[in-house]
């Protein structure tokens, strides 16, 4: 421990042990302002799950809540609709990607005028930034 470790474990253990300590390692290192990603008048507080534009709460899916999320981790980054369908839907999604275009049209309506900040990169993908 005096050489940087967080924690050890003995031989033998069991996999619920593990999980546990793990579990208590990620939560003393995760930073406090962490859990808030914002742009614009865009705010996401990502221990609440809530998503805020304009002082105003908006009410996202599932999936449109990760879309904004990886955009708003990468901002000014083209993301590809590939990128962005292996991130949000899964490596083994098999659907068309034209599901992307949907989702970010009505994550864009339901931001109001900050869902312009979301670019279209034509032929590509999609980006975010002021």
């Amino acid at each position: 421990l005096d050489l940087g470790a967080d924690d050890y474990i003995a031989k033998p253990f069991g996999i619920m042990e593990f999980i546990s300590r793990v579990k208590a390692v990620l939560r003393r290192t995760s930073a406090p302002g962490d859990e808030v990603l914002a742009l614009g008048q865009i705010q996401m507080d990502d221990r609440k799950r809530q998503v805020w534009s304009e002082s105003n709460l908006c009410e996202l899916t599932y999936k449109e809540y990760e879309l904004l999320k990886f955009f708003l981790q990468n901002p000014g980054i083209v993301l590809s609709r590939e990128k962005l369908i292996n991130r949000v839907w899964g490596i083994d999604y098999e659907g068309e990607s034209r599901t992307v275009d949907m989702h970010v049209k009505t994550l864009r309506q339901k931001l109001g005028s900050q869902g312009a900040l979301i670019k279209t990169v034509r032929n590509v993908g999609y980006k975010i930034e002021v």
